[in-house]
């Protein structure tokens, strides 16, 4: 009997040297202080500008407005009109802190940043008790200083929330599993590597100096028994976890925040969490573990948390478009429909492939230049993998996979299969037989991976759980934004794999490659950058300053700005002049800091180099907020609201002038927020107010064209808002028949009267 007849563990070698790795840490608690001090700089201070932006920013906050004041919190309301397509947890947080802060920019926002605080703490956390403290640390900088993470919470998103469920919700499920085994008197010891030492301690390497050498250990299929003395001494050496005190805590925190994640997002949340347990425990063999996870008790939990709002909303909205309402319209129409991109109405767009896969390369920078590391430990590990069960030649192994293939793109226009789900089913079928026939030919029976240690466990299931989600969304109709939740996973395995090359960096000839590659890499980047900004710099250093960016901005309309950076290719000599701080402050940070990280790298001070990447990132993105503010003007219309109530308090005009906005309410729907009432909408009914009009209570806030020209200038004043995209149209149709009361941005307010008529 040998061991090549069995399956071979999966790759470890991310906690290859744990004690090692932890030497160059800071303490726990330092690094924890250090990392709430940078979410303090990057994300708690810039909850108090810019504005509430329109589209989906304020939009949302509406939504949560509206409950703060009613205390209705079953159905969501924007504009008076019923908004159905959105799951409610991020509005009751917010609603809360409406009622905390007020009606507010910063109470708007900070659930989110204190999202990201709790996330990166998550990270820290699990990276530390699956490898050691230094890939913790990496973790949180990587979290709270990645450019996506902080991009993507400048605005009312649920994203970060349903990323800090889904990963807690998997972290639980692997405390469970392990918290199992461990109370087991006589039990192999959880997460050991080599018999019964748990990676990332302290004592491990003296344990294992006095311990039976790996040549002496018994083989892969037999189980390494401690009694429960020597159990209890490696717990008071430090080796081994001690078996926790409140064996219900998390499985019971599994139902309970995959439960808060449904109620974050809807059912995705149930696919990701779902799709990446059931392939874990197959995988590994511990589903025979289920009752650990209390299957019924932990339902019925998540069913009293989770329902109660999905029952009271399908039954108090019904009636809506032909006869649909919440049950057809939010689990239907918002989810498998989305998902086919036949959702009504499609006010969505899918990024190219291309975009969609190289782009997470600018989400996660700086710290996706390190996941070369990360490729090589996996290359690596699948070399292992293959060298001691190798891929079966017989042809009977390979023609279902190419029949899934072949079908599949022959059925391609017929029946809309996207040739990338295709390609990947066909993937599946081959890796779920590869694995299958190595259980088979084992000679005594095995699980299809054999993952003996923690970390090896967080691994696996980080791996299914990013690629699950990266997947789903390159066949789904997607938004940048959408794989957030894969973000955690990849950078707690790009940490752990940056460690791990920094451990062996003396050593190791590929570890000091893929890192030396990284450095090269950021510098040019860095170079490149302040170069660019530096001649943007020159070119207007003549250029008056001018507060409005969006007069200056060539308004290109690069991609539709479909992407959230698009605004960066209207930059003028003009609208720069308006950035010179934050591009002097780049400009500076990417001269120097990707220089000095790569100096301190080649003098082996690798926390040094790792954690001057971390503030260089900072710096820039202290630059990127401050930019943002400034662009606050085009991308918010609180000034517009702002003049309607200044000219009410001077009595220039009547407190009942009835604002009107033109065009989709996302146009300007910071306006509503901050005026604090209904606008009426003019050619307006449409993306997100479409389904809720057709209620039979929905207030009458829709015009026409028709109706706008026949009440324009008679009974009581009207105040129209007319955005960028709209302002042809509107001259149009109004000719001079209009005061101007202010243009900013390219928009505009108009009135149908003088002022103090």
């Amino acid at each position: 009997m040998t061991n090549q007849t069995l399956p071979e563990p999966i790759d470890d070698t991310l906690a290859e040297h744990p004690a090692s790795a932890s030497l160059g840490a800071p303490r726990r608690s330092t690094a924890l202080a250090i990392l709430t001090g940078l979410w303090l700089i990057i994300f708690f201070s810039a909850l108090f500008a810019p504005p509430l932006l329109d589209d989906a920013d304020a939009t949302h906050a509406n939504a949560a407005r509206h409950m703060a004041l009613t205390g209705d919190l079953v159905t969501l309301h924007v504009n008076g009109i019923r908004y159905l397509e959105k799951a409610p947890l991020p509005y009751w947080l917010v609603a809360i802190s409406f009622r905390i802060f007020g009606f507010n920019t910063f109470a708007a926002h900070l659930p989110q940043a204190l999202a990201v605080l709790l996330l990166a703490f998550l990270g820290f956390r699990w990276a530390d008790r699956a490898f050691n403290t230094s890939t913790a640390f990496y973790t949180g900088l990587a979290i709270l200083t990645s450019a996506g993470v902080f991009l993507f919470t400048r605005v009312f998103i649920p994203e970060v929330l349903l990323s800090l469920f889904l990963c807690t919700a998997l972290y639980s499920l692997l405390r469970t599993l392990e918290d199992q085994s461990a109370t087991k008197p006589g039990a192999p010891c959880p997460d050991s590597g080599t018999w019964g030492f748990v990676p990332g301690t302290p004592s491990m390497q003296s344990h294992r100096m006095s311990g039976p050498s790996r040549e002496s250990a018994p083989p892969p299929n037999q189980k390494s028994v401690i009694s429960t003395e020597a159990a209890h001494s490696l717990i008071v050496s430090g080796v081994a976890e001690k078996p926790a005190s409140h064996p219900n805590l998390y499985p019971y925190a599994m139902w309970t925040t995959l439960a808060l994640a449904v109620l974050t997002k809807g059912l995705v949340a149930l696919v990701f969490f779902g799709g990446t347990a059931i392939a874990y425990l197959a995988l590994t063999g511990e589903y025979k573990k289920w009752r650990t996870l209390k299957p019924i008790t932990g339902l019925l939990l998540f069913l009293a948390i989770a329902a109660p709002w999905h029952i009271l909303a399908g039954l108090r909205n019904t009636g809506g478009m032909n006869g649909h309402g919440f049950f057809w319209f939010y689990f239907i129409n918002e989810h498998f429909l989305r998902f086919l991109g036949r959702r009504f109405p499609k006010d969505y767009n899918k990024l190219p492939a291309y975009l969609f896969w190289t782009l997470h390369l600018v989400w996660l920078f700086p710290w996706a230049l390190f996941g070369g590391a990360l490729l090589q430990r996996s290359w690596n590990a699948y070399k292992r993998y293959i060298t001691a069960n190798p891929i079966p030649t017989d042809q009977t192994f390979l023609w279902q996979p190419f029949a899934v293939a072949v079908v599949g793109i022959v059925l391609r226009d017929r029946a809309h299969i996207p040739y990338f789900l295709t390609v990947f089913v066909a993937l599946v079928l081959f890796v779920i037989q590869l694995l299958y026939r190595h259980q088979k030919n084992s000679p005594i029976p095995e699980p299809l991976l054999r993952a003996t240690t923690f970390p090896q466990r967080t691994t696996l299931l980080l791996t299914l759980y990013a690629a699950l989600v990266l997947i789903f969304f390159s066949i789904s109709t997607n938004q940048e934004y959408y794989t957030f939740p894969a973000y955690l996973p990849i950078l707690i395995l790009i940490a752990a794999s940056l460690t791990q090359a920094e451990n062996t960096y003396a050593e190791d000839a590929s570890s000091r490659r893929w890192i030396t590659v990284a450095h090269a890499t950021y510098t040019l980047i860095g170079l490149g950058v302040s170069l660019t900004l530096a001649y943007g710099l020159w070119r207007s250093r003549h250029l008056p300053f001018v507060p409005d960016i969006g007069d200056l901005l060539a308004h290109r309309n690069v991609g539709d700005y479909t992407l959230s950076m698009s605004h960066l290719f209207d930059l003028t000599d003009a609208s720069f002049a308006a950035l010179r701080l934050p591009a002097t402050l780049a400009a500076i940070a990417f001269a120097t800091g990707p220089a000095i990280a790569w100096l301190l790298r080649t003098k082996r001070r690798h926390l040094a180099a790792t954690t001057t990447i971390a503030l260089t990132s900072t710096i820039f993105l202290i630059a990127a907020h401050i930019a943002f503010v400034r662009f606050g003007t085009m991308l918010s219309s609180q000034n517009f609201a702002a003049k309607i109530q200044q000219l009410e308090a001077t009595r220039a005009i009547a407190p009942n002038a009835e604002v009107l906005l033109y065009g989709d309410q996302a146009y300007g729907s910071s306006i509503p927020f901050y005026l604090g009432r209904t606008v009426d909408l003019v050619e307006g009914r449409s993306t997100s107010m479409l389904f809720g009009s057709t209620f039979p209570d929905a207030p009458h806030i829709f015009l026409t064209n028709a109706d706008l020209l026949n009440s324009w200038g008679k009974g009581q004043r009207k105040i129209l808002f007319v955005p960028l995209e709209k302002r042809d149209t509107v001259d149009h149709l109004l000719g001079s028949n209009k005061v101007l009361l202010q243009e900013t941005s390219g928009k505009a307010l108009y009135t149908d009267r003088p002022l103090n008529n």
